[in-house]
C-alpha cells in the first residue's frame, strides 16, 4: 500500500494511531474536533474513515465518500452505521469488539460485586458516619444463576471473568447454536430455560430494530426467579420506564446499567427525568457513563486490532 492512501480520523484516539496505521502503509489525519459538515466536505478525499459511536454513517455521508474503501469503528456496536448501503457500495466495515471485551467482562463484574454487596450503600453511610453493619448484609456470588443474553464478543468475556465464582452460567443466544460446546462453564439453553432459571441477567445484544426495547414490563416479567440486571449493552434494548415500574414494585433486588436509553442527560424529556431520578434515587441501584469497554488498555488495543483488520483488506 502506498503511503499517500489516507485516513480520515474524526474521534478521539489513543495517541498511538499514527504509528500503528503508517507501519501497514496509511497516513492520518486526525481531526476528532471536525464537524459534520467539514467531515462530508472533505470525505471524497480519503480512502478510510476512523469513527466512534457519535458519529453517525448514514446516507448522506456514504454518498459524498467517493474514494472510500473501508470504515473502522472504534468499538463494538454498528448501530450508528447504514450497514446495508455500505454493503451495497463496496465499503467495507471493520469493528473491534475484541479490543474492548476484557474491559467490559471486568467492569461487569465489578458492577454485579457492588450490587450483591451493596456497596454503594455501604460506602455512603459510612461516609455519613453511620456504622450499620446488618442493613448492609450481602449475599454471595457463588450457586447463583447468571443468565447471559447474547454471547458474542461482550457476553463470553462477562463469563470467562466469573469463572472463578463458582456460579451456574447460562447462555441464550437467537443467533447461534452449539457455541459451548468447547465452553465447560457456560450452558447454552432455549430460551423458555433460560427465562426459567435466570436469576442475574446480563444483556449483551446490539440495538436493532428487532432488539429496540426487547426487555420491556412484559418480557423482563416472564423470568421466573429475575433478581438483577446488568445492562452494558445499549440503552435502547431496555425500557427505563419498565424496569423502574418493576423495582419500585419491588419485584427486582437491583440493577447496574453502564448505558441509558438516552445518554444526553442534558436533552432529557420532563417523562424521563422522572423516571431516572426514580432510578438514582433507588438504594440497589448502580450506573457508569458508557465505560464498560474504556479503559487505558482497551483504548489503545482497539488501535491495533482495527489495523490488523485493515491490512488485511485487498486493494
Amino acid at each position: 500500500m502506498a503511503l499517500d492512501q489516507k485516513i480520515l480520523v474524526v474521534d478521539q484516539m489513543h495517541d498511538s494511531i499514527h504509528e500503528v496505521f503508517r507501519r501497514i502503509g496509511f497516513e492520518c489525519s486526525y481531526r476528532p474536533e471536525i464537524t459534520r459538515k467539514e467531515m462530508i466536505q472533505i470525505l471524497p478525499d480519503y480512502v478510510g474513515l476512523i469513527i466512534r459511536s457519535k458519529t453517525i454513517v448514514d446516507h448522506e455521508l456514504i454518498l459524498k465518500a467517493k474514494k472510500l474503501r473501508f470504515i473502522g469503528r472504534a468499538g463494538a456496536g454498528v448501530d450508528s452505521i447504514d450497514v446495508d448501503l455500505l454493503a451495497k457500495k463496496g465499503i467495507t466495515l471493520f469493528n473491534a469488539p475484541e479490543g474492548n471485551r476484557d474491559a467490559v467482562g471486568e467492569h461487569g463484574v465489578g458492577m454485579l460485586l457492588m450490587l450483591l454487596n451493596k456497596l454503594r450503600l455501604a460506602d455512603k453511610e459510612v461516609r455519613s458516619y453511620q456504622w450499620d453493619r446488618e442493613s448492609n448484609r450481602g449475599h454471595e456470588l457463588k450457586n447463583k444463576v447468571v443468565g447471559i443474553f447474547g454471547f458474542g464478543f461482550m457476553g463470553s468475556a462477562f463469563a470467562e471473568k466469573l469463572r472463578g465464582f463458582d456460579c451456574e452460567i447460562i447462555a441464550y443466544d437467537k443467533y447461534k447454536k452449539g457455541y459451548t460446546s468447547d465452553i465447560n462453564y457456560v450452558k447454552e439453553v432455549d430460551l423458555t430455560d433460560f427465562k426459567r432459571r435466570t436469576e442475574i441477567l446480563s444483556i449483551h445484544i446490539p440495538l436493532t430494530h428487532e432488539t429496540s426495547h426487547l426487555f420491556d414490563y412484559d418480557y423482563l416479567s416472564s423470568f421466573r426467579d429475575l433478581k438483577y440486571i446488568i445492562n452494558m449493552a445499549r440503552g435502547e434494548v431496555l425500557s427505563l420506564k419498565d424496569l423502574n415500574a418493576i423495582m419500585c414494585e419491588g419485584n427486582l433486588s437491583g440493577a447496574a446499567l453502564d448505558v441509558l436509553e438516552n445518554e444526553k442527560l442534558n436533552t432529557l424529556t420532563s417523562e424521563q427525568q422522572k423516571i431516572y431520578q426514580s432510578l438514582f434515587d433507588h438504594e440497589h441501584t448502580i450506573f457508569s457513563p458508557h465505560i464498560a469497554g474504556w479503559t487505558y488498555e482497551s483504548y489503545e488495543r482497539i488501535n491495533h486490532v482495527l489495523a490488523k483488520k485493515i491490512s488485511e483488506l485487498k486493494f
